[in-house]
Formats: C-alpha cells, sequence, structure tokens
C-alpha cells in the first residue's frame, strides 16, 4: 500500500485539493493517508474533511489517520512513499506581520514577500530548521520517500533539502503550469492548439524560452506586438503590466505574477520614484491583505469543507500525478524545481532551478535546457545570491550571513544603505525571537 503523508494538513483547502486528486487516482485510491500538523483544531478539521471526501468519493478506500505534533511526527512519516510539505512557520500572525511591518520602519515596501526580498529571507531562515528537523526524521523512518516542496520561499527551501540532506526533493510550484494559458488570455490571443512551450529559469523568474503554435509557427513576434500594445495604452483593471515590461525590455515572459516579479529586481518599487508604483499597478501590502481575505473566507466557508457533503473533482495540480506515473510507471512531465546538476549551463551548480522533468518509476529525472539567454540568466542570478547566501545563513547560523543576504538582495539594496540593512536584520531577527535559532 502506497503511504501518502501530508505536512501540514491544516492547510485544509489544499488538502482538499491534493488529496482528493489522490482518491480520484485509480492506482492511488486505496493509499494510506496521514495527516500531520501541529495545530490541533486545523487538523481536526482536515481530518473531518478527508474523511468525508474518502466516503463521498472513494468508496472508503483509503485509510485516514491524523497526527498531531511533533511527538507524533516520526509516526506520521514512518514507511511513506510520498510526503508533501505545506508548511507555512509563524502564519499570518506573528510572522508575516512583522515581515512586512518592521521594514516599513525604514521606508522598505513590500507586496508578497515570501520568495525573496527582507521577507523572503527570514520566512526561509524560520522555516528551514524545521525542514532539517523533518529531513533527520524522513531519513530515520522513510529514506526513500519522495519529498514534494510546495511551500516558499521554494528554491531556498527545496535547495536547502537538495544539498544538504539526503532526501529525494522536487519543488513544485502552479506558475509553471498556468504561465503560458495566462499570457495567451492576457493578450487576446488564441493560437492552434496543441501549444508546445519551454519554460526554464529558477522558481517565480522562469521564463518562456519559446511558445510555438500546432503548426510550428514561432508565436513570440505577435506576443511582443501585443504586450508593446497594452504597455502603451493599458486597459482599465489591468494588473499584470511588470511581466510585459519583461518581454519589453528582456524579450520573455516571466511565470510568476507581476505583484511577485515587482519586488525581485531594483526597477519597479522605488521610494525615489513613487509613480512607478501607479504606472505598473503595483499592489504594496498585497499578502496581507491576502491573508486576511483568506482567513475571512475561510470562516464564512469553513463549514462547507467539514460536512459530510464535501465532493471534489480532480484537478491540474501535479502531485497525484507525480505520485501515479511513479507508482505505475506511466511517464508524466513537470516543471520541477531541483538541483542545477548541469541542466542551465549558465547558472550556479548549486542553484535550484525549475525546468522541465520527466517522472516515472525512476522518480524525478529533470531535462538538460543548456544556457538561458544571457539576460535571463542575469535577472536570475541576482535572485540565485540571495538564495545561496540564506541557505548558508542557515546552515552555519552566522549573523553576517543574514546581513549579506540582504545586501544582495536587489529591492532592498536599491532602497537602503548599508547600516540600516544590518540595523535592519538585527531588528528583524529580535521581533523574530522564539521562530529563529539562535544567531552567532
Amino acid at each position: 500500500m502506497v503511504k501518502i503523508t501530508f505536512m501540514g494538513a491544516g492547510s485544509t483547502v489544499f488538502a482538499k485539493n491534493v488529496l482528493g486528486d489522490v482518491m480520484l487516482t485509480p492506482a492511488l485510491c486505496d493509499s494510506e493517508i496521514a495527516l500531520y500538523d501541529i495545530d490541533p483544531e486545523r487538523l481536526e478539521e482536515s481530518y473531518t474533511m478527508v474523511c468525508s471526501l474518502n466516503r463521498n468519493i472513494n468508496e472508503n478506500r483509503a485509510t485516514v489517520r491524523k497526527y498531531l505534533g511533533v511527538g507524533e511526527r516520526r509516526e506520521a512519516l514512518k514507511g511513506a512513499s510520498f510526503v508533501v510539505n505545506a508548511i507555512q512557520v509563524g502564519l499570518y500572525e506573528p510572522c508575516t506581520v512583522t515581515d512586512f511591518e518592521v521594514p516599513k520602519k525604514y521606508g522598505l515596501r513590500q507586496t508578497i514577500a515570501d520568495t525573496l526580498g527582507i521577507g523572503g529571507i527570514f520566512r526561509a531562515l524560520r522555516t528551514i530548521p524545521v525542514l532539517s528537523d523533518f529531513a533527520e526524521d524522513m531519513s530515520a523512518v522513510c529514506p526513500d520517500a519522495l519529498f514534494l516542496n510546495y511551500t516558499n520561499p521554494m528554491a531556498m527551501l527545496a535547495g536547502y533539502m537538495q544539498r544538504y540532506t539526503g532526501i529525494r526533493t522536487v519543488g513544485l510550484c502552479h506558475s509553471v503550469q498556468v504561465c503560458t494559458r495566462t499570457l495567451f488570455r492576457e493578450l487576446g490571443m488564441e493560437p492552434a492548439a496543441p501549444v508546445y512551450e519551454k519554460i526554464a529559469g529558477i522558481n517565480h523568474m522562469a521564463f518562456l524560452l519559446e511558445c510555438r503554435d500546432a503548426e510550428g509557427n514561432d508565436l513570440y513576434p505577435e506576443i511582443r506586438r501585443r504586450a508593446r500594445g497594452i504597455l502603451e495604452n493599458p486597459p482599465e483593471g489591468f494588473r499584470d503590466l511588470v511581466r510585459l515590461e519583461y518581454i519589453r525590455r528582456f524579450g520573455y515572459y516571466v511565470t510568476e505574477s507581476s505583484e511577485h516579479n515587482a519586488e525581485y529586481n531594483c526597477f519597479f518599487i522605488k521610494s525615489k520614484y513613487p509613480e512607478l508604483i501607479d504606472r505598473y499597478r503595483i499592489p504594496l501590502d498585497e499578502y496581507p491583505r491576502r491573508c486576511v481575505n483568506q482567513i475571512n473566507r475561510w470562516k464564512a466557508d469553513r463549514e462547507k469543507y467539514v460536512s459530510n457533503d464535501v465532493q471534489h473533482v480532480r484537478t491540474g495540480e501535479y502531485t497525484s500525478y507525480i505520485m501515479e506515473a511513479v507508482v505505475t510507471n506511466r511517464p508524466y512531465r513537470i516543471g520541477g524545481n531541483v538541483l542545477n546538476t548541469g541542466l542551465i549551463d549558465n547558472l550556479p551548480s548549486e542553484a535550484c532551478v525549475e525546468v522541465p522533468c520527466l517522472v516515472d518509476r525512476a522518480g524525478i529525472q529533470p531535462t538538460h535546457v543548456g544556457p538561458l539567454p544571457e539576460i535571463c540568466a542575469a535577472m536570475n542570478r541576482t535572485n540565485i545570491n540571495v538564495q545561496l547566501l540564506t541557505i548558508e545563513a542557515a546552515v552555519t547560523r552566522r549573523r553576517e550571513c543574514i546581513y549579506q543576504a540582504a545586501m544582495m538582495e536587489p529591492h532592498t539594496a536599491a532602497e537602503l544603505s548599508i547600516d540600516d540593512i544590518v540595523s535592519l536584520c538585527d531588528d528583524l531577527i529580535e521581533a523574530h525571537k522564539g521562530w529563529l535559532p539562535e544567531y552567532k
């Protein structure tokens, strides 16, 4: 029997999507499902929901068990074939609030702060120690399991697991799956299907390198023409202008949204040029707003998920398709975050890169992409610098590595002096007491 352990099972809506997909997959429907969380209330809600799904769509063929807290973690992981990671260390309150409010005192504004930026750095620093504990437990009780990471900052967390643990790890992100169809929708294009796409780079900054219709025609000339037209006269309510500016300036569309990419560089959020915020319609403090809305939405929708009537239709999430490919040996193609073992020639070998991967019984098999266009690689490197230094800080517990990661972070460095960067890091370390290990 396949055992699937879901870490952070209190993420009820996401657990429904992933585990509902599992139950609708014939090769997986009789799996043992282990739900793990440290919040008893949220764990119980997810357990009720998953058991209801199992009755309603799966004829109770799966075995569902729940595990609470650190003391039951190894039992939750014992014998697992797959481990899905969806934890958020520190949640919205207090940690996400801290990630936004402390930098504001220095005049540093952010949009999402979960992947890069000073917020992304500190999210990684409080999450990597937890993943280290997961890896230690997995090495003891399920050393051959495949770790499917959905938690951000993706490249830092997956990169840590790939370089410093013996756990087979792939990072999974929704942005690759929806990249091309989002672009077509925004530009009003309907090319002949099936469309060929080639996407590679790093998480949240992978580039759509090639895009061709069913007849082999290059779609980029028309993409670039339409992107320029929208930039010159943006329709009311159009929000993806940063990504279209990437097309105009760098030649290629990027996987993740404009609100994310606005803070991955030094170009768009600048206190000296506040008019850029309006020009590119950049939603500052977007992630806290989403968190509040999500909390309110959960309060309104909770009964729907914990009722006896919950239903599900299989989604496009990679997870169940990866598991199915491994179990059945029927190949499946994904965009995965893996260590750069010669996959992208002009990015560092220590980097976690996002490339096409084949999945079958052998596991995740990444594709050699070759060199990226130099401007794409250059943009990626500015983010990789921060990722590698943050991982080094987490591994060595050296405060100076935190400072250095923040100094290399493009948006932070563009806005603050070197002294203020150090002071901000010290303030965040103090504000995160209890959520971070001691740094020397």
